[in-house]
């Protein structure tokens, strides 16, 4: 498993300087953790899981920040937006796709959300307001690790976004079809 302490330790100083340390929710026991992994049927990516279980149960990251991932103060929770995405769309062409948590919800629909069967945990944007389902997907980033970074670093597209410039280009992801149906 690769050592994440160096970027955990930039992401710590990060929130330090945003001055929401003390307003974070507690981290997640490791019973927390493997019961959310019960329930969504499959592993959190290892660098995921380090951050619920060591930092927070999420309120910390880009713009609206990190969701919790299981029983967090707002009212939105990763595992729950997950099943319930798995459920209501099951079976019809906006199908979630297995293993892929949403992370943060940016508004208007859309999320980040991690690829926890892919071994880097892809980044992935789902930016549904199109109304096209096979355009609905797009690569944010080829790993959870270069995600963070970006945020850490104010290098994000959501941050030449904000600033009023042209965030550039993401590729689709072709696989959310096929991993829909899983």
């Amino acid at each position: 498993m690769p050592d994440h302490h160096a970027l955990l330790a930039r992401i710590t100083a990060r929130i330090r300087a945003d001055d929401i340390a003390d307003d974070l929710p507690a981290p997640l026991s490791p019973d927390a953790i493997a019961r959310a992994e019960q329930r969504l049927g499959f592993r959190l990516h290892p660098l995921l899981a380090q951050l619920y279980g060591e930092l927070a149960n999420g309120g910390f990251g880009p713009d609206y920040q990190l969701l919790g991932l299981v029983d967090g103060a707002d009212g939105d929770q990763a595992v729950d937006i997950y099943l319930t995405a798995r459920t209501d769309d099951a079976g019809t062409e906006w199908a979630w796709p297995e293993g892929v948590l949403p992370i943060l919800d940016w508004g208007c629909g859309m999320y980040a959300c991690v690829d926890c069967r892919s071994v880097d945990g892809t980044v992935l944007l789902f930016e549904p307001n199109p109304g096209d389902p096979d355009a609905a997907w797009y690569v944010d980033s080829p790993s959870l690790h270069a995600w963070l970074t970006h945020y850490v670093e104010d290098t994000g597209w959501w941050n030449a976004a904000e600033a009023g410039e042209d965030p550039g280009d993401m590729s689709l992801w072709d696989e959310a079809r096929a991993r829909a149906a899983d």
